[in-house]
């Protein structure tokens, strides 16, 4: 008998994907709280790297945006502030980004987004292969190739990352 937290959910992520045709691979893993990209990757064996945070961030003029970026990196706020020609930008509160996004802090993806939002992707992400990004629920992620992330999601490269 199939392990019930094993059910794959149907999330507004999964409906886009499977909207854009996107071919992917599901990946169930025990969520922990605040255990970040390290869980996925202790608990399923990928490279940190590869796994993709989805962070929803606003600028001083409180509006909000995405940045997806490694996750084995953070986000410089002076680069992004810089790029984006604001004051300074911060990561939303996560009731305002469970607002904006219609996802849980710890299942957030970029995809099927309650709220369109412009969307800036690390650049280097862009030399991967495949990439493993949430799926819309915590300890659900998907595999799938960058090109099909950048094909549905148009985002916007920046060079803002530091590394952990």
């Amino acid at each position: 008998m199939a392990d019930p937290k094993d059910k794959s959910p149907m999330t507004p992520a999964i409906r886009m994907l499977k909207a854009n045709k996107v071919e992917y691979v599901e990946h169930h893993y025990d969520y922990i709280e605040r255990g970040g990209t390290g869980s996925i990757t202790n608990a399923l064996g990928f490279d940190e790297h590869m796994v993709i945070k989805t962070l929803i961030f606003e600028t001083d003029a409180k509006k909000p945006f995405v940045v997806l970026m490694h996750g084995d990196c953070s986000v410089s706020t002076k680069n992004m502030a810089r790029h984006l020609g604001v004051k300074s930008v911060a990561p939303c509160d996560p009731s305002v980004a469970e607002h904006f996004s219609g996802y849980h802090c710890g299942g957030t993806s970029p995809f099927g987004t309650r709220r369109k939002m412009p969307i800036y992707i690390e650049k280097t992400i862009l030399d991967l292969p495949k990439i493993v990004i949430n799926g819309g629920h915590r300890g659900f992620v998907v595999e799938i190739d960058t090109k099909d992330l950048v094909r549905v999601l148009d985002p916007i490269p920046v060079e803002v990352a530091n590394k952990d």
